[in-house]
């Protein structure tokens, strides 16, 4: 297995979790709204005080299976982009969207390169096409929210660290994995075999 195997399972598998975050984002909408709206009295100016909170919650063994807890991740998060408490905005579809829509493709794609190596248990050819359109959606929708999230001047009233932290950090995620995982994807349709996640 090489690194760019071990990376893409690392990120699919983060992808799955939260895509499963995403799904909770478009099932409890109403209930972040009233969240962010309480989170807003509370942190306003403070929004890293609210992100330290939540990322430190005590939770039950209960709590862990409750789509509402998961929700607060998004009601938090609207503190510094307040479109994710908007049903209406881009950045609320596009990550809904991504969450009922990439769960297949990545399993798929873990699938190939754990058991690609078996002969017939999945095509280069369906993996491939599959997995170039998920890892471009996921990269595509990242770029134009970022570009968004800059046009829109959310970050303004915010320090340059939050930014970089809660805004940067964690979408370059979706930009870099995706990067690699389109390049295995190419490399799989112009060899027409998955060795690009075999070792030498």
């Amino acid at each position: 297995t090489t690194p760019l195997a071990i990376s893409l399972l690392l990120f699919n598998n983060l992808n799955i979790f939260i895509a499963i975050c995403e799904i909770c984002l478009g099932r409890n909408i109403a209930y972040i709204q009233r969240d962010y709206q309480k989170l807003l009295a509370k942190y306003k100016g403070n929004e890293w005080g609210a992100c330290i909170a939540y990322l430190t919650m005590p939770l039950t063994i209960r709590q862990l299976f409750d789509g509402k807890v998961w929700s607060k991740m998004w009601s938090t998060y609207a503190l510094y982009d307040p479109s994710y408490q908007n049903h209406e905005s881009f950045g609320f579809f596009i990550d809904f969207g991504n969450g009922l829509s990439t769960i297949p493709p990545s399993i798929l794609v873990n699938v190939a390169i754990v058991q690609g190596s078996k002969e017939g248990l999945v095509s280069p050819l369906w993996v491939g096409c599959v997995g170039l359109a998920m890892y471009w959606q996921v990269m595509y929708g990242t770029i134009i929210y970022v570009l968004s999230f800059v046009f829109n001047r959310r970050y303004e009233g915010k320090s340059l660290l939050e930014v970089c932290l809660f805004v940067g950090v964690s979408n370059s995620l979706w930009f870099i994995f995706p990067t690699v995982g389109i390049y295995a994807c190419v490399c799989m349709l112009r060899d027409g075999n998955m060795d690009v996640f075999q070792g030498p």
